[in-house]
């Protein structure tokens, strides 16, 4: 486990977010009204919002610490993570590069708008696999080093051990929001979210909801974990609920056009395709299977993510009734 003493982070979105109740939604799914919130990351301020701001206020914080001009980090077009690194380096002063797969649409739209509204600098690698896409990385990191600059990596959704200690923060805020809650379900993408979560309240009490990010969602959250100081975790005690996912991240499920819709229509809170329609499209599963229970005070937490759906190739699934 690592001992070395980082940054302190720096202050980069508005804290704490806000805890809601959700009486119609908990109604619409046979729960009491009291027993579900929703903990609203989506308005965390910075950039349109979301989880990626509490990774960033540390990952910015070691940037910042080693002298950086430059953030570059990587993504799918949709990256909420690249949207966020952008609006975080326009914040601080510094030039953001996002490597982006696939390549450039004929119409930008989503999150692509928004990069590019905050000057980041795009660039496309087509059909790479993952180490091309590392060597084009690389390559960026030193054309920055070349022209005079200092650049700082943040890789793949911003998750390191050190950036999931921004859940460690919000897991703390969750605690003095609902000193009894007895379950939270959250996206699983990159992993440091549910990390973070882990490592402040216990494996007992985080439902993860897998998205298709990553291959092995088990082994990304444990070693995580087993990067952050003080923490002791099995990754036998992680539960991860793979059964969203469906015909892979990109693709919108039934099970999450349904949960967007009702997230809508009970609580007027909107839900991005791929992730926290999925997440709640877990929820909703754990309670008609009996993991989530009428008596337990359950958390949902939206991770924000709301460009992404303007952006989303599905997007006409959803205008029908």
């Amino acid at each position: 486990m690592s001992t070395d003493m980082p940054p302190r982070p720096v202050l980069l979105g508005t804290w704490p977010t806000p805890l809601e109740p959700a009486p119609r939604l908990a109604g619409a799914l046979g729960l009491p009204a009291d027993a579900l919130w929703v903990k609203r990351d989506d308005l965390s301020g910075l950039g349109g919002g979301g989880n990626k701001v509490r990774k960033l206020q540390y990952t910015c914080a070691q940037a910042l610490a080693q002298g950086a001009t430059t953030l570059i980090t990587t993504g799918a077009p949709q990256s909420n993570h690249a949207r966020l690194t952008a609006a975080a380096a326009a914040r601080l002063g510094l030039r953001s590069v996002l490597v982006l797969t696939g390549t450039p649409p004929a119409v930008a739209s989503g999150n692509l708008v928004l990069d590019r509204l905050a000057g980041a600098e795009l660039v496309w690698t087509g059909d790479a696999t993952p180490q091309q896409v590392h060597h084009e990385v690389e390559r960026q990191a030193q054309k920055v080093r070349d022209e005079g600059g200092t650049p700082h990596v943040i890789p793949f959704g911003g998750s390191t051990s050190y950036a999931a200690r921004g859940f460690v923060d919000c897991a703390a805020e969750l605690l003095a929001q609902l000193p009894g809650l007895d379950r939270v379900v959250v996206a699983v993408g990159s992993g440091a979210t549910m990390a973070g979560l882990v490592a402040h309240l216990g494996a007992k009490r985080i439902i993860g909801i897998d998205t298709g990010a990553v291959a092995d969602p088990h082994t990304t959250v444990y070693e995580l974990l087993d990067g952050m100081s003080g923490v002791q975790a099995r990754r036998a005690d992680l539960q991860i609920d793979r059964g969203q996912v469906g015909a892979g991240y990109a693709v919108l499920t039934p099970a999450a056009r349904e949960a967007m819709r009702l997230a809508a229509r009970t609580e007027g809170i909107f839900l991005d395709p791929t992730y926290t329609a999925r997440a709640l499209a877990g929820l909703v599963a754990g309670v008609a299977d009996g993991r989530i229970r009428r008596e337990q005070q359950t958390v949902f937490l939206h991770t924000g993510g709301l460009p992404g759906l303007f952006g989303h190739p599905d997007l006409p699934q959803l205008t029908g009734h």
